[in-house]
Parts: structure tokens; C-alpha cells; sequence
């Protein structure tokens, strides 16, 4: 059996651990740390029926958006997973995102090459992506940036402000195409043409040269 509770400090060394075991991306201890003191609400383990802490989602509040939450990161032992774990921690930081902090978002991000985290988030957290970041991780690999939205109007604004962003840069790049043609297109200049007189004909008057008789 295991429970969903909220992260204490004493977990702090377990959390890392897990994060040790499972993932590529690892953090010092004063991170974890950090995340505990500043958003105490908003980071959750899983803890098996022996106490022993089995897996974690470490989470926050964007530090520029007060309204979008971010999954730092999120972890379960090979060992326990298969058991919807991952999904019943994602889903405990998004319910306290929501009533703690009245977040409108929260966002994470994922491996590209991580097709099981991807169908976790994607297919059954309902996450959507919203852009590829190239080259986001310390081995140079994209990663997906996506996006789930706890309000349904806050989604609509996000979607108005993409498009709108997206006809402002595509007006900027035409605006821009033009000025590049106006200064690659060369200068027109008036020349005089001087006009060759014509060579004298040989062709005799009459069209016919005369026999010998």
C-alpha cells in the first residue's frame, strides 16, 4: 500500500536519492532545499507501508508568472512504478497549484527521447505541448515544454496571446524581407545611347549587277 503525503524535511535526502536512481538530471540538496522553504505546500511523496519514501514530485511557482506552476521534476522507484503512482503525485501538486496559489497553469518539461514520461504527461495527464526547446538539456537533447491548463478560460487567453505573438513576429520577419530586398535591388541610371552611323551599301542602284558583254 502506498500513500501521497505532503514532503517534510526529513524526506529531503530520500527525494534526492530517488532522483539519484531514476533520472539523468540531478540537483544538490540546497535546491531541494530551497523548493521545501519557499512553496512547502506544493512538493509531495509517495511513501511505501515500511515509511520508506518510494517517489516525489517537486514543484513551485514560476518565479516571472505568480499564476503558472512548474513540475521541477517528478520520480518513482523502478520498483513501484506501473502502480499509477507518478499519476497520483502529478495530480496532488496540481490540486494544491490550483487552491493554494490559484494557478492558472502549470508547465514541465520533457526529453524528447523520453517516450514514457511523454505518454504519462500527453495521454494521461492531458498535457499538450506548447514548443520545442532546442538543446534545453545539458547533453545538447530538445525538450518538449508543455502546458495543462487548470482553468478553462485561462487556456483561451493563452492560445490568443500565442496567436498574437505569432502574426506580431511573422508581420516583424515580412516587415524585415522587404527592407533586405529594398537595399539588394540596384540603382537604376539614365545612359545615352549614342547612335552608330550605318556602313555605306556596296549593293549597286538598280538592285542588279550589269554583265560583262
Amino acid at each position: 500500500m502506498v500513500s501521497i503525503r505532503p514532503c517534510q524535511v526529513s524526506d529531503l535526502m530520500s527525494m534526492q536519492n530517488a532522483n539519484l536512481t531514476c533520472l539523468p538530471e540531478n540537483y544538490q540538496m540546497k535546491y531541494y532545499l530551497y523548493h521545501f522553504l519557499t512553496w512547502p505546500q506544493l512538493s509531495f511523496v509517495a511513501e511505501d507501508d515500511k515509511g520508506n519514501v518510494v517517489g516525489y514530485v517537486l514543484s513551485k511557482i514560476d518565479e516571472q508568472d505568480s499564476k503558472r506552476g512548474h513540475i521541477t521534476s517528478l520520480a518513482v522507484l523502478r520498483s513501484h512504478r506501473k502502480l499509477g503512482i507518478a499519476t497520483k503525485l502529478m495530480t496532488q501538486a496540481e490540486v494544491a497549484l490550483l487552491e493554494v496559489f490559484d494557478a492558472d497553469c502549470v508547465s514541465l518539461h520533457v526529453r524528447k527521447s523520453n517516450r514514457a514520461a511523454f505518454s504519462l504527461y500527453h495521454d494521461i495527464l492531458k498535457f499538450k505541448i506548447d514548443e520545442i526547446e532546442k538543446q534545453y538539456y545539458g547533453d545538447k537533447e530538445d525538450a518538449y515544454s508543455m502546458i495543462k491548463f487548470l482553468k478553462e478560460e485561462s487556456e483561451k487567453n493563452h492560445e490568443k496571446n500565442k496567436q498574437k505573438n505569432k502574426d506580431k513576429d511573422n508581420k516583424s520577419n515580412e516587415t524585415e524581407n522587404d527592407k533586405k530586398k529594398t537595399e539588394e535591388k540596384p540603382s537604376t541610371s539614365t545612359t545615352t545611347k549614342t547612335e552608330q552611323p550605318s556602313a555605306p551599301t556596296s549593293k549597286p542602284a538598280g538592285g542588279k549587277k550589269k554583265g560583262k558583254k
